[in-house]
């Protein structure tokens, strides 16, 4: 398996993402190819006591950087020598297995977007995190790729969400839930309630298991295992779900340390906060999948450390390996709406 990553996207790029590619060759047995400026890249194994990149690290030379402040839609094309632009094209060109980068979400998307292409017949990639909750997990589909949605895209969010947490997160016929402001059919706006009856139409075929819709609160509490959104209210629940956990992070350092006694107590609990924390690190998972590209792409969080771009990298590897592309492709038939109907919704009537 052969990993290409953006050594030059992110904070704390390329230290960070060369410490991530070295550890993930030699903790998870892949191949890893880092994309960007050469000189930068052996500066940085050098300090780490390497003269030359060891047996399954690789350097594809890039000159160009996309920033933060390119316009993302299209800074790929403006630099084309960038390792965003180089890197995606080596995985589309079949010269590696999947893609990682820390880099622009928004120059992400668009550049998988029209240079690997999406899987034919998916009207939108979608960002897909798994999300902590009291099941183990439930993956949040879209959480800010596409922040306007029509009733057909949140259905192919659907089935690729579900096939998602089949594949990766080992769920077998994964529950599916519509984020709502209440349980009931008639809930919502008029994106919702025409959601819901594709979604139910979709679970009578057989196609998916939608157990209706799913309030945040209930979400997080493991309700089910795919939470599908549109893009706009998936990045306020999950930038909630960051928020809080921070909060509670902090009060409970607050309360361990207020005095002898709660510091003893802290010393008898640690295991459970060591757990407590993993469980809400976003390290952990490494990254973000953009579901409906052609080739497996993994957006790592923007200030991703070393340890943190070696699980997106274990990610993208066992993203690649699932099968799942292949499933969506074999399934787009399922979830689309009559032609009339999508040409409709496209017009906007």
């Amino acid at each position: 398996m052969k990993i290409i990553i953006d050594a030059m996207g992110g904070d704390n790029a390329p230290r960070c993402n060369v410490e991530g590619a070295l550890a993930a060759v030699r903790e998870l047995g892949v191949e890893a190819v880092l994309v960007g400026r050469g000189d930068e890249i052996l500066a940085v194994l050098h300090d780490m006591g390497l003269d030359a990149p060891p047996p399954g690290l690789e350097i594809v030379h890039a000159s160009e950087v996309v920033d933060m402040e390119d316009n993302a839609a299209t800074a790929f094309k403006e630099k084309k020598d960038s390792s965003l632009t180089v890197g995606l094209n080596l995985v589309k060109e079949g010269k590696g297995d999947a893609f990682v980068s820390a880099g622009s979400t928004g120059a992400l998307l668009s550049a998988a977007t029209l240079v690997t292409k999406r899987i034919r017949g998916i009207r939108r990639a979608a960002m897909a995190p798994k999300i902590p909750t009291a099941n183990g997990g439930a993956i949040l589909i879209d959480c800010g790729a596409t922040a306007e949605c029509t009733p057909e895209y949140l259905l192919q969010f659907a089935f690729m969400g579900s096939y998602y947490a089949e594949h990766i997160l080992g769920r077998p016929e994964p529950r599916v839930g519509l984020l709502n402001i209440g349980a009931e059919e008639s809930k919502g706006l008029d994106l919702q309630r025409e959601t819901y009856a594709l979604l139910k139409q979709a679970e009578k075929e057989g196609r998916i298991h939608f157990v209706g819709n799913v309030e945040a609160r209930e979400a997080v509490l493991g309700a089910v295992d795919v939470i599908v959104c549109d893009g706009y209210s998936g990045n306020i629940f999950l930038k909630t779900l960051e928020g809080t956990a921070l909060f509670l992070a902090a009060e409970m350092k607050k309360m361990f340390k207020k005095n002898l006694l709660t510091k003893v107590s802290a010393l008898m609990v640690s295991g459970g906060i060591k757990d407590f924390k993993k469980l809400m690190d976003s390290r952990e998972v490494g990254g973000t999948p953009l579901i409906g590209i052609s080739k497996p792409v993994i957006k790592a969080h923007g200030s991703s450390d070393g340890y943190a771009i070696k699980n997106a990298i274990g990610q993208a590897a066992k993203f690649a390996s699932s099968g799942m592309i292949e499933n969506i492709a074999e399934n787009v038939s399922y979830m689309r709406l009559p032609v009339g109907k999508a040409l409709k919704e496209q017009d906007g009537e």
